[in-house]
C-alpha cells in the first residue's frame, strides 16, 4: 500500500500505518500518533465514578483527520 497524501503530490512512498478515522494509508511523514487515556464511568445509582486506567491506547491519524479533530475540539471550547 502506498501513502495517499504522497500520491496526491506525485511521490511514491510506502504507507506504514492506516488512519483509524478514514482508513487512508499514510507514511511516517503524514501521520500523527497520539496516546489516548482509557477511562470508564461507573454509575453506582447515587453517584458516578470515573476510573482512568494507567496505560494508554495508541491512536494513529492522517494529517487531514487530525486537523479536522483539532479544529472540532477548538470550536467546542469557544
Amino acid at each position: 500500500m502506498k501513502c495517499y497524501i504522497c500520491f496526491e503530490k506525485g511521490v511514491e512512498r510506502d504507507a506504514i500505518a492506516i488512519c483509524i478515522v478514514c482508513g487512508m494509508g499514510v507514511c511516517r511523514e503524514h501521520l500523527v500518533r497520539e496516546e489516548m487515556s482509557v477511562a470508564e464511568v461507573f454509575d453506582w445509582g447515587l453517584e458516578r465514578e470515573k476510573m482512568v486506567y494507567p496505560k494508554t491506547c495508541p491512536r494513529i491519524l492522517c494529517l487531514y483527520c487530525y486537523d479536522a479533530l483539532v479544529a472540532q475540539k477548538s470550536e467546542k471550547k469557544k
